[in-house]
């Protein structure tokens, strides 16, 4: 078992008294010496303001948004309000949410007979520009800026496939939908999507859904793919797997011990930004209910080095703050909506959207003691530790996230 220096001990020491919410860093390799990181950590945390309170406001109601569907089994269209928002991102000056409406995770038709998702675009401010419907439940949402399209992944479980959205594309040609060129090897479905260095980085969730229980070594924890537009082919390719080695980044007596990862919930992805406080530019994967983050990079190495932070909680998405003046989205699945919370933000601060009740050790019957309802919470990327953070407004149950720094936001009349 790797040693710590006393210097670094006492430092440890001292920053475990400091709030979780205030403790942060900057470094840029995926593991750095324990002496270093730690010094480092605790500069910087002297440095941050006291906690901050926060406000939250709705600015799009799903329930007071319809789309149009044909109930499995029947001919004649149907309209219903829009449920159930998951992921979030922006493209352009425009952000988009997409909306599961009851679907199941393998597809299966919601109670009424839905089969679609819908994926709403809408300003800052919360105008609705335009909307499309997509087949499947879509649990994955990203801009491909380069290209000038939304990347959707549908059905997290099993029967997964991909769509990417041209918003400036003619009508007609908006929408394209992509088969996978091979029975996905990790036997579930896919989720979150990455740009990372011009390579598309999908979530390989749920694994073991039709094949032999998470954790197993041949199951991909992260697939790298690739689109042929003249073939709608969707090509994959692993990044790393379930059971790959990766170093422990939490500070103390594991801090750099290479473990084998055990990944039984591959969910959420993001790219680091340069100016977090840790794992600057690296892909980071969430591995939702094993409270787990795994880092990888610079870059991507052909053989990757991995680190992997544990986490005090399960999380879903995470977003950094780049600006103490930017706006942070977040869409709230239980209640239909998407909000936007305001307030100061401090610098290197890191959001994550906390999820006890899809944590592995969940009781079945959750909310429960214990096990809240999903709050927003605040992450030390050196402990693992996250701290909940106080928020005013209309109760606010984050899923998908996305930090916008104030040159972008356009201010609500």
């Amino acid at each position: 078992m790797p040693t710590i220096s006393r210097r670094a001990a006492k430092i440890i020491a001292a920053t475990a008294a400091i709030p979780a919410s205030l403790l942060f860093a900057g470094a840029t390799a995926a593991v750095a010496s324990p002496a270093r990181t730690s010094a480092s950590a605790s500069s910087h945390a002297l440095r941050q303001p006291p906690a901050q309170r926060y406000r939250v406001r709705q600015i799009l109601n799903g329930m007071k948004l319809r789309h149009t569907f044909i109930p499995v089994g029947s001919a004649k269209p149907r309209s219903e309000p829009l449920a159930d928002p998951d992921d979030i991102t922006v493209l352009g000056r425009h952000l988009y949410t997409a909306f599961q409406n009851g679907v199941g995770p393998q597809g299966q038709a919601s109670t009424d007979g839905n089969t679609d998702s819908t994926v709403v675009e809408f300003t800052a401010a919360g105008q609705v520009i335009r909307q499309w419907n997509i087949k499947g439940k879509c649990d994955g949402l990203t801009a491909d800026t380069g290209r000038h399209l939304l990347i959707a992944t549908v059905n997290e479980d099993a029967n997964s496939s991909v769509y990417t959205i041209t918003p400036g594309a003619p009508v007609g040609a908006q929408i394209q939908h992509y088969r996978y060129n091979k029975p996905l090897p990790h036997k579930g479905g896919t989720d979150a999507i990455s740009i990372y260095h011009g390579r598309v980085l999908i979530s390989d969730s749920a694994p073991g859904t039709t094949g032999k229980a998470a954790p197993q070594p041949t199951y991909p924890a992260v697939y790298s793919v690739t689109f042929h537009r003249a073939t709608h082919v969707a090509a994959v390719s692993a990044l790393f797997y379930d059971e790959a080695r990766a170093a422990v980044a939490n500070l103390g007596a594991d801090h750099g011990k290479l473990v084998r990862l055990a990944l039984t919930d591959p969910d959420s992805n993001e790219i680091v930004p340069h100016s977090g406080p840790r794992f600057a530019g690296d892909f980071m994967l969430t591995s939702q209910g094993d409270k787990e983050q795994i880092s990888v990079g610079p870059g991507l190495a052909f053989a990757p080095r991995l680190s992997v932070l544990r986490l005090s909680q399960s999380v879903d998405d995470t977003a950094w703050a780049r600006s103490p003046f930017g706006r942070l989205y977040g869409a709230d699945t239980s209640g239909d909506t998407v909000d936007v919370v305001t307030g100061r933000f401090p610098a290197h601060s890191i959001f994550v959207a906390v999820t006890p009740c899809d944590a592995n050790n969940a009781p079945a019957t959750c909310p429960a003691p214990g096990f809240p309802p999903n709050y927003l919470g605040s992450l030390n990327p050196w402990t693992g530790h996250i701290t909940r953070l106080p928020v005013r407004g209309p109760a606010f149950e984050p899923q998908g996230m996305v930090f916008i720094s104030p040159g972008w936001v356009v201010t609500p009349g």
